[in-house]
């Protein structure tokens, strides 16, 4: 069975009126990713790159969401993170 594991830079300060959001970068997540890998001792299948839009939005749901907006009139953010599928150790018994 396979499982995934997002590793999404954190919001280091919230955007306001006329300020855009402040985020970790992209090798802050390659980085976290390497030390999960590492310390779990997993079994990498395949490693990606994932871009959607809005995932720190109030409603939406982060990495995960299945519905993620974006409107031609709003300003819409596309956010960069890194996505790892494994295999899950507990299925290969």
């Amino acid at each position: 069975m396979f499982q995934f594991q997002d590793f999404v830079p954190k919001m280091l300060s919230q955007p306001g009126l006329f300020k855009e959001g402040e985020y970790e970068s992209f090798e802050d997540a390659v980085q976290a990713a390497n030390a999960w890998i590492s310390q779990n001792q997993i079994k990498v299948v395949h490693f990606e790159t994932v871009v959607l839009p809005n995932i720190w939005r109030r409603f939406e749901e982060g990495s995960t969401d299945v519905s993620l907006g974006t409107s031609g009139d709003m300003v819409s953010h596309w956010h960069q993170f890194v996505r790892v599928w494994y295999e899950d150790p507990t299925s290969l018994s």
